[in-house]
Formats: C-alpha cells, structure tokens, sequence
C-alpha cells in the first residue's frame, strides 16, 4: 500500500464522518420540529457506511489488493431517516395538534446525538492524524533522498 493510497483512504474518512456530523447536526437542530414541508414531524436520519473495498475472501485477498493499489476506503452509502416511531405529546393548544389534541414530535434524544456527535468529531479527528502522519513520512522520504 503506497502513502497516496493511505491519504486516500483518510480523505474518504473524512468526508463519511463529514456527512455524519452534519446529519447528527440537522438531527439536533430539528429536535422539536413538528412540521416540514413534506408534511409531518422531522424524521431523525442516520447515515449509512459502506467499504469501497473491493469485497475478499481472505485477509491474504485484501492485502493483494491493496498491494495492487486498489481504492480502498470508506463512502456513504445512504442517508436514511429512522423507521422509529414519532413521540406523541398531548398539546391541545398546539398549531400541529390533531383531533384529538396529541402533536407528532421527532423521537429523537439529545444526549444520544450529542454521544454520537463526539464519536464522530473523534472519528474525524482521528483521520486527520492519520492524514498529518503521512505527510511527516512522504517529508521525511524526499529529506532522505536530498541527502
């Protein structure tokens, strides 16, 4: 596996973590909206990962392939809203209210996106690391071939 391969494979990560922090953002940020303009409560997206990997049998598989310099790394594969069901709250006085007075609320928990929020931001964080370590060892390559 070359260094550009491993920068590739950063830029990849970070751009699905990218994609994670902004839906856990819009996800916090829409956390009592009880109307959009599809109609209905805000629906809670979670974004779904896949590996650009070519799919192997065996580890003895990916390493030759990576050795090959296959694009390795990882994509979204979808953003899709949560199949859970919206919380009812009893608000008669509320614009949204149905006949019976409930309000359709997005179920989502704060400090359950905020824990997902930090894993993410970790995740990204991480992925820089990788990326600025990389760049130390292509610099201290072309040092070496200077001398």
């Amino acid at each position: 596996m070359s260094l550009m391969n491993t920068l590739s494979i950063s830029a990849s990560g970070l751009d699905a973590q990218r994609a994670r922090l902004q839906a856990l953002a819009e996800n916090l940020a829409n956390a009592e909206t009880t109307r959009t303009p599809g109609g209905g409560p805000y629906l809670r997206k979670d974004v779904v990962f896949e590996s650009t990997a070519l799919p192997a049998s065996s580890f003895q598989d990916v390493f030759a392939s990576a050795m090959d310099g296959a694009q390795m790394g990882v994509a979204v594969r979808e953003v899709r809203e949560d199949p859970q069901a919206v919380e009812m709250r009893y608000q008669p006085g509320h614009p949204d209210a149905d006949a019976k007075g409930y309000v359709a609320y997005p179920s989502i928990q704060p400090a359950e996106e905020m824990v997902n929020l930090q894993g993410a931001a970790r995740a990204y964080e991480a992925n820089i690391a990788v990326m600025s370590a990389t760049k130390d060892m292509v610099r201290r390559s072309l040092e070496l071939f200077r001398a």
